[in-house]
This record gives C-alpha cells, structure tokens and sequence, in this order.
C-alpha cells in the first residue's frame, strides 16, 4: 500500500452491474490516470469534449463526476510506486475508468503498467474498432472501405510473460526437461536459446470469442473472423479456431453459419439434386486425394450442414451471422486489399497486437485509434489512448487527442450515452472535413496537395470539436 486515499466526488455515485447489465447513474464516478508524456495535453483536450458533449446530450441532467488516480511515472515521482493498489482498488470498486498513455517501468520487475492493470482486473478483451473518418490522410487507396471491430484477447498468449532469458538456470532446467522428459529434438540451439511458453486455453479463448459474437449480433454485424495461425501452432492457435466455431455451432446454432456450412447451403440452393460427394469437394477441392477416412470425416459435415436445412435452408442462411477463420499472415495483407471483407475480427492476443496497428495505419494510424479493455461478465472496463507517451512533445500543446477523445466516445457507448457519443463522432467527422486538423495530419494532408488546411495545437482542436457539436 502506497498510504494515498482517493476521495470521491460528494454528488457522484457508483456504476454497479446486475445481472449481466451495467446500471448507470446519472453522475457516475469515472476514475482516470492522465498519462505520461503527452498524456496530460491529451487529457486536458479530451475532458472538455468529453464534459461538453454529455451537457449538450442531456441538458445537465447527466454529468460524469471525474476521479483522478495515478499510475506511471507521475505516480512514481509523487513517491507512490508504478502502480499504487489504490488505483488498481479504484477501478475496481467504480467499475469503469479511463487512461492516457504510461511510462513502461525501466529495469526489472514489471514489464509493462497496460498488460499490468488488464491481468490484475481480468479485462480479457482488447477491444479495438477501426474505422475511416472522410478527409483524414492514408496511404492505401480506398480506406473508406475500412470498418472493422477487433476482439483481441488480452489475458493469454505471450503475454503472460512466461519466459526464461537464455543461459539462465531456468532456461536450462525447462529446456533440459523438454529435451529429457518430453523428448523435444527441436529446439536449434539448446545452450543459447531464451525461452517462453504461450498458454491458449479454451476458457479464454471462448469468453473472448463469445464477446465478439455478442457484439456482431448486437450491432447487426456481417461476419465474425477468426484470425489465427493454426496452420504451424496446431493446439494453440489452432485450437482457438476449433473452440470458436464449436460455440458459434452450440450456443448460437440459430443466429450463426459458418463459412464451410455457406458453401454447401448455397450449392443446394442451385442444385437441390447435387450429390454427397459434389458437396463434399465445393469444402474440400482436394477431397479424391484424401484416405477413406479423411472422405468420410468431409462427408460427415456435409451430413451435419444438410441437417440444418429447416433452420437455415431456403437463404436463411443469408441472414444469419457469418463465422469463418483467416490465416494470420493472410489477414495481414488482405485487411489492406480486401478491407470490406473483414467486419468483426477475434483473434488472440500477439496477433490482435499486430493487427490493431496494422489496420489503424490505414485511416490515420495510432495517434487517433480508440482502445478499450473489457470484462463483459464483471462489467470492469478501462478506456485508453493506444498510442506510446511521445516525451518529446510533452507540455507542447501538439499532439493529437483523437485517441483518447475516441476512447471516451467507446466510453460513454459503453455506459450507454449513445446520444453523447454519436455528438462527438459527428463533430470530429466535421472538424477533420473541414480540414481544421493537428500538426500530424495537417502534414500528410499538405503532402497531398490539400489545399485551405489550418494546423491547430491540441487544445484548439479541442476547441473545435465542441464548437462543432
């Protein structure tokens, strides 16, 4: 315990969750870390936006009671610690918060504050939407195609920081044993290597699978994704490909088809005398060159998809959620040239890292990308800028807010200020239209020959959105 004590606000009260469903108070006591770096010029510009479009939604009958804690370096120089327990407490107890950027502790111990507050409150989804604002600078050719929702699981993976660094007599013993005991010939450079286990269990994988699923039916979304690379890492991320079709069949058999299951409902539809086997080749070209029993197992799902036929038949189908799965590497390069064929994404937790930045590249890169972390079954949500501190611009008053401004707006959606949210959303449409921009896109947008921009500070585009909404 660091010995520091947060007082909350007199007028505000605490969110609370009942069965399943967030209950909101009117003044709800919202618990933020300004950040480090830049963290404080962004904050300062998003509160405003933030302040300013509850009071024009609801006429001052609503209003967010901000508490501030600490985290990161300003908590490290006030004495506190990285990480005091009476923030971690904070968030806790009001369920909810927000964040700007954070200092990654130098040298050992903690590797790194975000993954730090995600473990310690369980927030297993990185939620992460992508989508292009008109007017905002690209480097691809048709960003507006970009409308994606990524469901990162946040939790596993790597990210547990289960490793060993070489020469150490942990690495040692656990290479020893693999080699000894598990019989593990693969390892190239057994006295040299460093070490690291990535757990993928189906608990996690299927909370945060079940999330995204959740979410795409809610919002009347096309399709979920599966991005794994289950190809080389079979019972892992392999296995988290099987898990997320498995429950999209059993606990949404009515509201999903798979992809696989597309392909034969559509054949049928145009060939309701088309044979078994034909089926069976239109999900597996390679079907007259597999063994008996790897036949029987394709004709097996065809059997299985045929069943469904009261249910989904007739171009039911065509209505229903779409579940199918990509290669890791695949995604990466066709969320550039087949953007409108991703909607919902889940994905683990390396590979969601990747893709997050790789798709926000594409409509203004991180500097203006939305983030939150989520625990839909205790309600624990924190909000955050995902880009880095950037200490070179701090105290400047020039860097972009729009990422922590976004993720204020996914804030209130989540509170379910969707009337304060969609004002943000439109004013920040309208003030990038109007090409009254930060340094950062005023730069792209001049290196494109667009004409009539105005470069403002952090605060003045602040300004701007208010006046916009």
């Amino acid at each position: 315990m660091s010995g520091i004590s947060f007082t909350a606000p007199a007028d505000g009260a605490k969110i609370t969750i009942r069965n399943g469903m967030l209950r909101v108070p009117d003044r709800p006591v919202i618990p933020f870390i300004e950040g480090d770096g830049t963290g404080p010029d962004i904050w300062r510009a998003a509160v405003r936006v933030l302040d300013a479009a509850v009071s024009k939604a609801y006429g001052g009958a609503r209003k967010i009671e901000w508490l501030e804690v600490f985290a990161g370096e300003k908590s490290f120089n006030m004495g506190l610690g990285w990480l005091p327990d009476e923030t971690l407490a904070a968030f806790r107890e009001y369920l909810v918060g927000i964040k700007g950027p954070l200092t990654t502790p130098i040298g050992g111990g903690m590797r790194s504050l975000n993954v730090a507050l995600r473990q310690e409150l369980d927030l297993y989804v990185c939620l992460r939407p992508v989508r292009y604002i008109r007017g905002v600078p690209s480097p691809v050719k048709r960003p507006e195609l970009v409308d994606m929702v990524i469901f990162r699981e946040n939790t596993e993976d790597i990210y547990a920081g289960i490793e060993w660094a070489e020469g150490t007599p942990e690495a040692k013993k656990l290479i020893e044993f693999l080699r000894q005991e598990m019989g593990v010939g693969k390892i190239r450079f057994p006295t040299t290597s460093g070490i690291g286990i990535k757990p993928v269990s189906r608990e996690g994988s299927e909370r945060l699978i079940e999330a995204a699923v959740e979410y795409a039916l809610k919002h009347g979304r096309k399709s979920v994704t599966l991005v794994h690379k289950g190809n080389i890492m079979k019972f892992t991320e392999g296995a988290f490909k099987s898990w997320g079709y498995g429950l999209a069949a059993s606990a949404y058999r009515d509201r999903t088809v798979s992809q696989r299951e597309s392909w034969v409902l559509a054949n049928l539809e145009k060939d309701p005398a088309i044979p078994r086997e034909d089926l069976a080749r239109s999900i597996e070209p390679g079907f007259d060159s597999m063994t008996p029993a790897q036949r029987d197992g394709v004709l097996a799902e065809v059997d299985a998809t045929l069943a469904l036929r009261p249910t989904h038949g007739d171009g039911k189908w065509r209505k229903m959620l779409l579940i199918k799965d990509s290669i890791a590497d695949i995604t990466l390069q066709q969320v550039i040239t087949r953007a409108d064929e991703f909607d919902v994404i889940a994905t683990t937790n390396l590979n969601g890292d990747y893709l997050s930045d790789a798709i926000a590249a594409q409509v203004g890169g991180i500097g203006i990308a939305p983030g939150g972390n989520i625990n839909y079954r205790t309600g624990h949500a924190i909000f955050e800028a995902t880009h880095g501190t950037a200490p070179k611009y701090a105290n400047l008053d020039k860097v972009n807010p729009g990422s922590v401004i976004l993720s204020g707006v996914m804030m209130l959606e989540y509170l379910g200020w969707s009337e304060a949210a969609g004002l943000i959303n439109a004013s920040l449409d309208r003030t990038i239209a109007g090409r009254k921009v930060t340094y950062d896109f005023a730069r792209l947008m001049r290196a494109e020959g667009v004409e009539g921009v105005v470069e403002l500070r952090c605060s003045e585009f602040a300004d701007e959105i208010v006046r916009n909404l």
